[in-house]
C-alpha cells in the first residue's frame, strides 16, 4: 500500500528518509545545483519521498507545463479504453475506431493505421513536429493534416516522433469513448490518484492537443510515476491495467534523435528506467526493480537536447538517483 506522508519543501531543500546516507543525498543536491534550467525533482523509493527540491520555478504546488510528456497520459487512457472494450484491440484500425475522423484527401492507407501504430509513433506519416509543428498547429484542421500528409514509412516499422500521431490518437479515443480528453484524464487519472488536470489546448474542431501543453503539479506528476512503478496501481486501487503497463514498457521502436526504445508512450532506458519526455526537460520516469518514481521539472522555453540538458538529466538518473539505496 502506497501512503502519502507530509513533507516541507522550500526553494531549494531535499529531505531524505532515515534510510537514505546523507552522501546519496549530498549527491543529488549537488547534481542539481548544476543544473540551472532545472526547476523541481522529486525522487520516492517505496512509500518515502526521499529527496525534493525547487530551486528554480514555481515550486511543486503549482501546474507546470509538461510538455510532451502528455503523449504518455494519452498512452496510458488508451490502455484503459482497451480494458474497457471501448477499443476492441490495440490493433483496430483508425476506420474501425473513428472512421469520422478520416478526411476525404487521407493520405491511401491512412484509414489501416492501428492503435498501436499511433501509440509507438510509427503511424509512417511525415512528421508534424520538430520544423513542421508550426505549420501544423496553424492549419484550419489539425487531424486532417496529419491524415493527409505523405506516407514516408510503412505503418508499424518505423518510429516517427510526430505530436500528430497523438493527436489523432486523442481523437480517436474522445470519439470511441463518447468523452473528450479532458474528462478521460480527469475521470480515469485525476480522480483514483486524487490529482487536478486543468482544461488545456484545444484544436479548431474542439479535440483537445493529444501530446502537448498539458499542465500538472510536480506532486501530481510524482503520483503519476508511482502508478506507473507500481504496475498500475496506486494505494488499494488498479487504476490502469496491470497488462497495459507491461505492454507499455516493452520496446516498440527506437528515437533516432536519442536512441531510447520507446513503447506503448514512454521511453525506455538500458538502465531500466521507463520515463515521459517533455521539450525543455520535463520527466515523470518509473524504475520498478530500484522501487524508484521520479518527477522533474524544467524551464519549458529553452530546449533539452539528447546531446545536452536531456542528456544531463539522463546521466542524473543513471547516477545520483538510480544510486539512492
Amino acid at each position: 500500500m502506497i501512503t502519502r506522508r507530509p513533507f516541507f519543501v522550500g526553494s531549494a531543500i531535499s529531505l531524505t528518509a532515515p534510510r537514505l546516507a546523507v552522501g546519496q543525498t549530498d549527491a543529488l543536491a549537488s547534481a542539481i545545483q548544476n543544473l540551472p534550467q532545472l526547476h523541481s525533482m522529486q525522487v520516492q523509493r517505496g512509500d518515502e519521498v526521499v529527496f525534493a527540491s525547487a530551486p528554480n520555478g514555481p515550486g511543486l504546488d503549482r501546474p507546470a507545463n509538461i510538455k510532451s510528456c502528455s503523449k504518455s497520459i494519452v498512452a496510458l487512457l488508451l490502455g484503459t479504453a482497451i480494458n474497457s472494450q471501448e477499443i476492441p484491440s490495440i490493433d483496430a484500425t483508425l476506420r474501425e475506431v473513428a472512421p469520422q475522423l478520416l478526411p476525404a484527401d487521407a493520405t491511401p492507407g491512412a484509414e489501416n493505421i492501428t492503435m498501436e501504430d499511433l501509440v509507438t509513433l510509427r503511424a509512417g506519416l511525415e512528421r508534424t513536429s520538430g520544423g513542421n509543428y508550426g505549420a501544423w498547429i496553424s492549419s484550419p484542421n489539425w487531424i486532417a493534416d496529419a491524415l493527409s500528409r505523405p506516407m514516408i514509412a510503412e505503418p508499424g516499422t518505423r518510429m516517427l516522433y510526430s505530436t500528430g500521431s497523438t493527436h489523432v490518437l486523442g481523437a480517436a479515443l474522445t470519439e470511441a469513448a463518447g468523452q473528450n480528453l479532458l474528462q478521460m484524464t480527469r475521470a480515469r487519472l485525476g480522480e483514483p490518484l486524487g490529482i487536478e488536470v486543468p482544461a488545456w489546448v484545444r484544436d479548431p474542431q474542439g479535440y483537445y492537443l493529444g501530446g502537448n501543453e498539458m499542465a500538472l503539479t510536480p506532486r501530481a506528476m510524482l503520483k503519476i510515476a508511482i502508478m506507473l512503478r507500481d504496475r498500475g496501481a496506486f494505494g488499494s486501487q488498479q487504476v490502469v491495467p496491470e497488462n497495459w503497463i507491461s505492454a507499455s514498457t516493452q520496446p516498440h521502436g527506437r528515437s533516432q534523435f536519442s536512441g531510447l526504445a520507446y513503447g506503448y508512450g514512454w521511453f525506455l532506458t538500458p538502465s531500466g528506467f521507463a520515463l515521459a519526455r517533455g521539450y525543455g526537460g520535463q520527466i515523470i520516469a518509473a524504475h520498478p526493480r530500484r522501487n524508484l518514481a521520479v518527477a522533474i521539472t524544467s524551464d519549458p522555453t529553452r530546449p533539452a537536447r539528447s546531446g545536452g540538458y536531456f542528456g544531463d538529466l539522463i546521466q542524473l538518473l543513471n547516477g545520483p538517483v538510480l544510486n539512492v539505496t
